[in-house]
């Protein structure tokens, strides 16, 4: 989506040549217009599946999948916690995500009411870099018994291994912006 790698190339930060910060309009501060943009771009690569429910991890991932999931029709969205809240039981679905980001592990949950077994559920996020927090989507999906309709995101680091861990699992991956490498201290696509 040249929308979005634009974006990248003039408000994008690189970190120890390892990391992109984008917090100024994808995960911190919100472009509404943008995040329309990519989840009418994403809705476009699934068009024709049924999608039941758009699946995420919070926080970052909750405002492109609210706006994918009004895309697709207004599908319910669900998303995962990552901290154990008094308003949570004990009937849920759980996985361990280690944080490329944050280095830190966190128990991940969603409540076995949200996802059912059947459903199609299409997974989104912001970033795909090693997959983890994908991959624990697709295992919480798994414990429910629901079907992956794919896993989308906003941005891939096409350089570390996430998309080739999904597909090897069968998995659709869709991307609105692959970043191949980072040269000079600059993305490129």
């Amino acid at each position: 989506m040249k929308l979005l790698e634009e974006r990248i190339l003039k408000e994008g930060k690189i970190i120890n040549n390892d990391i992109l910060k984008v917090d100024s309009f994808l995960n911190h501060k919100i472009d509404v217009s943008l995040t329309r943009e990519m989840a009418k771009d994403i809705a476009e690569s699934f068009k024709g599946q049924r999608i039941d429910k758009v699946f995420t991890i919070e926080t970052s991932g909750i405002p492109l999948a609210y706006a994918v999931a009004e895309e697709v029709g207004n599908a319910p969205l669900v998303f995962a916690k990552k901290s154990k809240s008094l308003t949570v039981g004990d009937d849920v679905f759980k996985v361990e995500i280690k944080s490329f980001t944050r280095k830190t592990c966190s128990t991940v949950t969603v409540g076995n009411k949200y996802i059912l077994k059947g459903e199609n559920v299409l997974i989104v996020d912001d970033f795909l870099a090693e997959g983890n927090a994908s991959l624990g989507l697709v295992d919480l999906c798994n414990q429910a018994g629901a079907n992956i309709v794919g896993v989308a995101v906003a941005i891939e680091k096409g350089f570390q291994p996430g998309r080739g861990k999904l597909e090897a699992m069968g998995i659709k991956v869709h991307s609105c912006a692959i970043v191949k490498a980072f040269v000079d201290n600059k993305p490129v696509f």
